[in-house]
């Protein structure tokens, strides 16, 4: 008789409901796994095999073959072990057959029978509630898997004669409960940061409407401090972002003791970085930096010494809020609505434009530098702001600088209004002004007449894109936002269109 055990395969986000068969036939003496699977999978008969060997149990002497259905799908993970030990359970007469037919399964096993956590409990879980089936995963992994329903029947083991003891009636499992993270240690204040009023404005800007934006300025202007302090200005995760990004951060195996944490990611790689760690890939196509900034931050610092192409990589997810990982036989899609806040020196050297310093290579230092960044990835940055080197004096000064907490209050009532004009605009899923489509913000951010005159007359001036003449309208739009204004003012579109100005380094790329 075959026996059979429900499991997950994981493309992308989406957890596919996988059919462990195992049959115990005459013969010669054998343990075999077919359907696919990677080297992990086929690893899992030694893991099985001494996990119910330390659970009192031996396996026959006959022939073992595990089948994992649909045969043509990949199978990739560690999590396959503990479905075919339940799989192999059942066939041996170990726990009755039917005794985990209606949960699906995963889970990866010590030699000592310990069910050790795995990666993409949470997708597997709202993939269980969705078959209307319960849920066995890890003891480590329950309180991520129960945010995926309260009545979702979860049993976590910590180890394999746990889980056999809860079947015979002997021990019961009690149901975990969603865990979330604790809040991190207090982050970085805005009030830390003495002047660059002007890039503070520009930061709140940036965090009120979802917006990219580019620093540039001399080495120790403070670029990077004001890239790290906009997680304590922006506002914490709603319920299906925090969902959204759990989903993503369990896949990739990042979720702390299975914890979820409602504040917004922040990722920061090295300029080093490859395509496949920026975008996502690798042999098991994993989500990459854009994929795990989904509803947060991603900071890249020294902007041009990133490889042309890994730049040029970000201007789909940057568009369209998806990375798209194709491979020979399949195609894998992760969310990646991130927001980019970048940061670079003006010029190699890093002083061009500064008082008294004459740069050796004259003009071509810093044409030089500008060139590893292309023109269509720097249109689709909407704030572009010069953070010019501080003097001592503005270090010494007294006068105390506004504190994180009073900037997030007015962030989150400009967010608030956005996402109640959506809301009325029949689009629940936009709130924030940065993801409006091109229609969408011709509507919402129609200028008043004076600016309407002034975004056109600029337009011609500055030579803006159609790309460009709609981000000058979001960014106009947020600053009304700020302002709790429902008409977007002529004031708002000069504003805008400063931020929008290329900076003199950049009119060149731009």
């Amino acid at each position: 008789m075959v026996s059979r055990v429900t499991t997950v395969a994981f493309r992308g986000v989406e957890a596919i409901p996988v059919d462990v068969q195992v049959l115990i036939a005459p013969g010669r003496t054998l343990f075999n796994i077919v359907g696919l699977p990677d080297k992990a999978v086929a690893e899992s008969r030694e893991r099985v095999q001494a996990a119910i060997h330390a659970s009192g149990l031996a396996l026959p002497a006959k022939r073992i073959t595990v089948n994992l259905a649909p045969a043509d799908l990949p199978k990739e993970g560690s999590h396959y072990d503990l479905p075919i030990a339940l799989a192999l359970m059942a066939a041996m007469g170990a726990i009755p057959a039917d005794a985990v037919g209606d949960h699906v399964v995963l889970g990866e096993l010590g030699l000592d029978g310990r069910i050790e956590a795995v990666a993409g409990v949470l997708p597997a879980a709202i993939s269980a509630n969705a078959l209307k089936k319960g849920l066995i995963c890890p003891a480590a992994c329950g309180g991520e898997a129960a945010w995926a329903g309260e009545d979702l029947a979860i049993l976590a083991p910590k180890s394999l004669i746990a889980l056999a003891n809860h079947i015979a009636g002997s021990q019961v499992l009690s149901q975990p409960k969603p865990a979330l993270r604790a809040a991190s240690e207090v982050l970085p204040d805005l009030s830390e940061i003495h002047g660059q009023e002007s890039a503070k404005r520009a930061l709140e800007i940036a965090a009120a409407g979802g917006h990219n934006m580019l620093m540039i300025g001399p080495p120790g202007a403070g670029k990077s401090m004001l890239a790290s302090r906009l997680p304590s200005i922006l506002p914490p995760l709603a319920p299906r972002e925090l969902l959204d990004v759990s989903m993503i951060s369990s896949i990739a195996g990042t979720l702390a003791g299975g914890r979820l944490s409602s504040q917004r990611p922040f990722r920061a790689p090295h300029h080093s970085a490859s395509m496949a760690a920026m975008v996502g890939g690798g042999i098991n196509a994993r989500p990459g930096e854009v994929s795990l900034a989904h509803h947060g931050v991603l900071f890249l610092d020294e902007l041009p010494e990133f490889t042309p192409a890994v730049l040029d990589s970000l201007r789909q997810p940057l568009e369209t809020g998806e990375a798209a990982i194709a491979r020979a036989n399949h195609r894998v899609t992760y969310p990646a609505e991130f927001q980019l806040i970048a940061a670079m020196n003006p010029c190699r050297c890093g002083m061009a434009g500064e008082p008294g310093h004459t740069c050796r290579r004259g003009a071509r230092c810093a044409a030089d530098y500008q060139a590893r960044l292309s023109g269509p990835l720097i249109d689709r940055i909407d704030l572009r702001i010069e953070v010019p080197a501080l003097s001592a004096i503005d270090l010494i000064g007294p006068a105390e600088a506004e504190p994180s907490a009073a900037v997030r209050e007015r962030v989150a009532a400009a967010r608030a209004m956005q996402a109640e004009r959506y809301m009325s605009r029949g689009l629940p899923g936009l709130r924030i002004n940065a993801r409006a489509g091109s229609r969408v913000v011709e509507d919402v951010a129609a200028p008043d007449e004076a600016g309407a005159r002034l975004i056109r007359d600029a337009a011609e001036a500055m030579g803006l894109s159609a790309r460009g003449y709609h981000r000058v309208l979001k960014v106009a739009r947020t600053l009304a936002d700020l302002d709790q204004e429902e008409k977007v003012r002529r004031i708002h579109v000069a504003e805008a269109l400063s931020y929008r100005q290329s900076a003199s380094l950049l009119a060149a790329a731009a």
